[in-house]
């Protein structure tokens, strides 16, 4: 049965890595509790996910997003772009701050020679070696 499922989702989904990746991310969503779009008729998860893409009752491209959305560790929020007279106001503002950071306090960084980093570097002392790694 599943290899008519493979045969029948070839056209969805052009390459078969991309498709056992997508069959095997709605295999796991459906053994979690999501809904199936299909009828079961006693076939298994990764069966039914290859009839669901098969069938295309799911978007392979939405099946993707979601895939690279589930194994994202930092999910940047979309934020409305502010119009023009928005983003000159925050310029001109920010200039304005940066002004008055000056005539308060002039900020300086200590300054590191070449050698004093090779001396400082030579002086560190290698960690203890451990059987755990």
């Amino acid at each position: 049965m599943a290899r008519v499922t493979v045969e029948d989702c070839i056209d969805k989904v052009d390459n078969r890595f991309e498709l056992v990746l997508l069959a095997g991310h709605r295999a796991r969503q459906i053994s979690q509790g999501a809904p199936i779009t299909v009828p079961r008729d006693n076939d298994k998860n990764p069966v039914v996910a290859l009839r669901e893409i098969a069938d295309e009752t799911l978007s392979p491209d939405d099946l993707k997003e979601d895939l690279i959305h589930s194994l994202q560790k930092h999910v940047e929020v979309d934020e409305p772009e502010a119009d023009g007279e928005a983003i000159a106001d925050q310029t001109g503002a920010a200039v304005a701050a940066t002004d008055a950071d000056d005539t308060e306090e002039n900020v300086t960084f200590d300054r590191m020679t070449e050698e004093d980093l090779l001396a400082g570097i030579e002086g560190l002392v290698p960690p203890e070696k451990s059987d755990d790694y």
